[in-house]
């Protein structure tokens, strides 16, 4: 064996040995280096090395595996501070259930947090079954505030229903947006916009410290599309229009803006585009007929975070790539 030869075989036996010290028997590089009688810096570069050459390998069994590089390709591609996104569902139909468990498990963390003093929250399936999730704390000095105007029907994931539930939850105040979703004419929408009650309760949302909200898709399986659109307006009009779902009430196309339609002059509430200027904006959704509305409400580079499923996170990543 030529000298250099045996040089990188000797420099390779010692690595394998680092190795097999470090990952099999548990040593520390400390214990390697006594062992080895050489310095811990020697060991430390070894196993560097190792890696580096394919001697070592890391391998993850585990369901959250892909989850996790999903996760840090979604910060890289939307320039978000942080994902979680969640193994596939078994059931395609769970999949709010299980973004709501997640939803539930983040904003426990959050809001047990003292910094959080108010928190703006929206209103929605996924939302909904995160505040059956949180975990309760006292936080007397918190103030829950929905963030958005509500439907006529009475249902679990209206407004009302969810700033309550989770307002109790923290033993927190509460402020509601006590206004329907859109108004009858633009006209009428800017008449109850300036009035005082609203204007405190914008300024209420805008300072907000952390704000989560949903988006619907545009087909019958939202509920704004069921209950929520004003009697003059149609599901066949906003597709027209390019729409692909709801952020907030208001209708965007699949490049993540907003359309130019009639109903976008109608909502009662606060513009999307002032959760970019808002720190902690989670955005929480998840199935797979929610994926163009989801590509879109990200492709507006308003949220910091993203709580999804893994299914739904592979097929944003698909529709992003048809639709540039």
């Amino acid at each position: 064996m030529r000298g250099n030869d045996a040089e990188l075989g000797t420099e390779e036996r010692f690595q394998v040995k680092a190795a097999w010290l470090y990952h099999i028997e548990g040593l520390t590089q400390e214990a390697i280096a006594k062992h080895l009688d050489v310095t811990r810096l020697r060991v430390n570069r070894a196993l560097k090395e190792a890696k580096r050459n394919g001697i070592i390998r890391v391998q993850i069994n585990s369901p959250y595996s892909p989850c996790l590089n999903l996760e840090s390709e979604f910060k890289k591609k939307y320039n978000l501070d942080d994902v979680s996104i969640l193994p596939r569902p078994s059931d395609e139909a769970n999949a709010q259930k299980i973004v709501g468990a997640e939803l539930g498990r983040y904003i426990s963390d959050l809001l047990s947090k003292s910094q959080i003093k108010s928190f703006g929250i929206a209103w929605g399936s996924a939302i909904h079954y995160a505040t059956r999730s949180v975990i309760p704390c006292e936080r007397k000095d918190l103030e829950i505030i929905s963030v958005m105007g509500g439907l006529s029907e009475g249902s679990d994931v209206n407004g009302f229903e969810i700033t309550t539930r989770l307002s109790e939850h923290f033993s927190a105040k509460r402020t509601f947006f006590t206004a329907p979703l859109y108004a009858s004419s633009e006209q009428s929408r800017d008449t109850i916009m300036i009035q005082d009650v609203f204007q405190n309760i914008i300024t209420k949302i805008r300072r907000a410290d952390a704000t989560v909200t949903g988006v619907g898709d545009a087909s019958s399986k939202s509920i704004i599309i069921r209950h929520g659109l004003p009697k003059d307006i149609s599901m066949e009009s906003l597709t027209a229009a390019g729409a692909v779902g709801d952020l907030m009430g208001y209708y965007l196309n699949t490049h993540g803006e907003m359309i130019d339609h009639p109903i976008n002059h109608r909502v009662i509430g606060l513009s999307p585009l002032d959760l970019k200027k808002m720190p902690n904006a989670i955005l929480a959704a998840g199935g797979k007929h929610k994926v163009p509305i989801i590509s879109a409400a990200l492709k507006m580079g308003i949220f910091n975070v993203l709580v999804t499923d893994q299914r739904t996170a592979e097929s944003i990543l698909k529709w992003d790539k048809m639709n540039p």
